[in-house]
């Protein structure tokens, strides 16, 4: 058996075990970055921009810098003569990105000066104290005007603010450049049925319960850095603090302590650069804390893609073509990712189905407005917002029932692995079985039948579903080390960085089982890039496919050391050995072998202690129990899917759309922790679901942020959802030694489309086909209240 086949004895695995970060954290114990409390420690607060776009004339500081408690106060200039512009992490080109702007504020929020004072309060007044003149510049929000010749431009060297454009599917060579649009336009031309829609998936803020935050103490002496950061990735954080600042990796040391939430949107930022930058410039410590203004304002945001949709079928209903041309309104800047996430919109198009051809044209445009980048679902729940739809305006228009349309379209299991013309290799589904599954949960036929009887007493209701496959465990290779400690008890680290994943629990579950020691013995280790020594991250639903797949590579490796010190204890082949209940023994003899921590205490004794006790060591063996493994995940990513339903009801008086039933039948390979993996489904559905009902980024023609606060930002309550509805298929990944596909995205990326698809049902006895998001109650009952009105 090799290292990366782990042998396990399901007990913990797959059982609903509570997690064992929560008490910590439930009772107010945890500790986060605004936690941090170090001697001498100055505070920090940006001057940000009131407009959308202006040229920096002047900027006087004199009156922030005379008020008693500030230390420093800096312009961008005079920053970015110690701090370059920040890097990103795609292969496209980038206008240059500083920190803190020196010239030119390109959205509303962007920081055009810092201030450093004694406290948090004094640095916010001198802030409030920078004067500035600012020029105006022309504003652009639209970005189909934005691309227009003769556009302003926001960024010197990109024609029409065009950042990227990138052709896709059948037909298209990357590598070589070319387009050949023979197959896409042939599959039009024998189509019966062509259906063509403009839709919007509108900006959305990821607003995580903990605001972003940061710490940095540059320490003179030691000439190094230490950093308390929100951020889902320290290692990453890590590597371009250093390489920003000119220093060396093994000079900065970042610390994840616990992270209130992310959704894709915690990596790293300019101010992250810029207090780096400043503390040691001071040599002081410095904090700065992002207040939930700022957070509207300067924490990307996430979707913001038009599309243009046409889908051809025959009469029968087989999906013959999709064109799809993208437009995607990312921001003011590329931030890491920024340039990336659309792509994954491209690659998600094809949706479950087997679709012969697919062209997409992406084009990314800049506007005054601030830069997006990932959230939860990243690229795809786009993808899938717009096949999901045009499925189902399909299916009205074939008048074919949405169930038996999507069944005739799958991709079937003998299929896999399947190329898709999107572009995507798929490791494995089978998407009736969870289609039959919901099916028979909602009671399909039954609530068709209640939908049509409520509809005869006068009331506004409609029933949608969706499918939904993404691409999970993207973004590398990952790290883990498991360690056996003298006691017997177990410490792992992983280079994933849990922010509500629960990762404490599932990977010591895991563990427990491979090893045969009790979950309370376990200790998982994670956000210290000094305990832990490498690392990538959590972000793309990457966790368990890659972080939990190189921790059992590691624990395997940890296994087998032990059973080679266990078998010389007690004479016996170490093939021969079962690990159980804290216990090393010979299987078929439990009662007898060593105890873990005896075997643990052996094995660190070394073959000099070892003899002085009188005691026979292991020839050639070194002493010690500790692995470690690197790993990078095979093939092109592992795919999980699922099928939703939905029923809703809108008032005919109000507007307002109530979601009465929500079943969510998903598929994500093998489960760990089940009460885990339906909280993360739980959480994606909200979000979606959010999406949809009641949140949207707004601004207006000047570029001002309308939605900057709660206030008008609306969030999903509990009160606004019924009890899910939820069960599971499971289709093991070929890609995974554990078969294990990922989770945390996919109610995010099916439940939107779902909820857009039962209300345009609702809504189609007023001849509705089609309406986008977000579905605001005053649009929903002027439709119902005006003869038909267009959507």
């Amino acid at each position: 058996m090799t290292s990366t086949e782990p042998r396990l004895i399901p007990k913990l695995m797959g059982a609903r075990v509570k997690r064992k970060e929560d008490p910590r954290l439930i009772q107010g114990r945890g500790t986060y970055v605004d936690d941090v409390k170090l001697p001498g420690m100055l505070h920090a607060a940006f001057k940000r921009s009131d407009i959308a776009h202006g040229r920096i004339v002047s900027i006087d500081t004199s009156a922030a810098e005379a008020m008693p408690g500030v230390e420093l106060v800096l312009t961008g200039a005079q920053l970015a003569q110690h701090l370059p512009p920040q890097p990103v992490m795609t292969p496209f080109p980038a206008p240059p990105h500083h920190a803190i702007t020196p010239d030119v504020v390109r959205f509303q929020g962007e920081p055009y000066a810092v201030v450093i004072a004694t406290d948090r309060y004094i640095a916010r007044d001198a802030a409030d104290a920078i004067v500035a003149e600012i020029e105006p510049l022309p504003v652009l929000v639209d970005p189909e005007a934005a691309m227009q010749p003769g556009a302003p431009q926001i960024h010197e060297g990109f024609a029409n603010n065009v950042a990227i454009f990138i052709p896709a599917g059948t037909g298209v060579d990357q590598a070589a450049g070319t387009v050949n649009n023979a197959a896409i336009e042939a599959a039009f031309a024998q189509a019966d049925v062509v259906i063509s829609q403009r839709m919007i998936n509108h900006r959305l803020a990821p607003t995580p319960i903990e605001p972003r935050g940061i710490v940095a103490h540059w320490e003179p002496g030691k000439e190094a850095l230490t950093i308390w950061a929100s951020t889902q990735s320290a290692h990453l954080f890590k590597g371009f603090i250093a390489g920003l600042l000119g220093l060396g990796e093994d000079q900065v040391r970042v610390i994840a302590p616990e992270v209130g939430g992310g959704f894709g949107a915690k990596l790293i930022y300019g101010e992250d650069y810029a207090i780096s930058a400043i503390s040691r410039m001071l040599g002081q410590p410095v904090k700065w804390i992002e207040d939930r203004s700022e957070a509207f304002m300067t924490t990307s945001h996430g979707r913001g893609i038009l599309g243009y949709i046409d889908i051809a079928a025959r009469r029968d209903g087989k999906v013959l073509g999709v064109k799809a041309r993208l437009i995607a309104d990312i921001g003011a800047y590329e931030t890491l990712f920024t340039a990336a996430i659309p792509t994954l919109t491209n690659g998600m198009l094809s949706g479950v189905y087997d679709i012969p051809a697919i062209r997409a044209e992406l084009t990314e445009v800049f506007t005054n407005k601030t830069p997006t980048d990932a959230y939860r679902g990243a690229g795809r729940p786009e993808g899938i917002y717009f096949i999901e739809r045009a499925m189902d305006m399909l299916a009205r228009e074939l008048q074919m029932d949405p169930a038996e349309l999507r069944r005739r379209n799958f991709i079937q299991p003998h299929q896999f692995p399947f190329a898709t013309q999107a572009g995507n290799l798929y490791d494995s589904g089978d998407y009736e079985k969870a289609l039959d599954k919901a099916l028979e949960i909602s009671g399909w036929e039954s609530l068709k039948a209640e939908r049509d009887a409520a509809r005869a007493e006068g009331r506004v209701v409609g029933l949608g579903m969706s499918f939904y496959v993404e691409i999970c465990g993207v973004g590398g290779w990952e790290h883990a080390s498991v360690t056996v400690q003298k006691d017997g008890r177990v410490v792992a680290t992983t280079g994933t960085s849990p922010h509500g994943q629960g990762h404490e629990t599932t990977f010591a579950q895991m563990l427990g089982d491979q090893l045969g020691v009790p979950i309370e013995h376990i200790t998982v280790l994670h956000g210290d890039t000094a305990i832990v020594r490498q690392g990538t991250g959590t972000f793309g639903s990457r966790s368990q496919v890659a972080g939990g797949t190189v921790l059992m590579m590691a624990g395997e490796k940890v296994r087998d050391r032990m059973a080679s010190f266990a078998s010389h204890m007690m004479d016996a082949n170490p093939a021969d050995l079962a690990f159980e209940n804290g216990r090393i023994f010979v299987k078929g003899s439990p009662g007898s072998g060593k105890t873990f921590a005896e075997v643990a205490g052996y094995a660190y004794m070394g073959a000099g202690t070892a003899a002085m006790s009188g005691m026979a060591y292991p020839p050639d063996a070194q002493p010690g129990l500790s692995e470690e493994a690197f790993w990078e995940p095979g093939g092109a990513g592992t795919f999980p899917f699922g099928c939703h339903i939905a029923l809703v009801e809108i008032d005919r008086d109000t507007g307002e759309l109530e979601l009465r039933r929500m079943i969510a039948v998903d598929d994500c390979g093998t489960i760990i922790n089940p009460l885990i993996v339906e909280g993360q489904v739980h959480g994606g559905l909200a979000q979606g679901i959010g999406q949809a009902m009641v949140e949207e980024v707004v601004y207006d023609e000047d570029g001002q942020l309308i939605t900057g606060s709660f206030m008008d930002y609306a969030m999903p309550r509990a009160s606004d959802f019924p009890m899910f509805e939820m069960d599971k298929t499971v289709t093991l990944s070929p890609h995974t030694p554990l078969g294990t596909k990922g989770v945390g995205e996919a109610g995010t990326i099916g439940s939107t489309p779902c909820i857009v698809n039962a209300t345009v049902d609702a809504l189609s006895p007023f001849g509705v086909k089609h309406i986008d998001m977000m579905l605001r109650p005053e649009r929903l009952w002027a439709i119902i209240n005006t003869n038909g009105g267009q959507a």
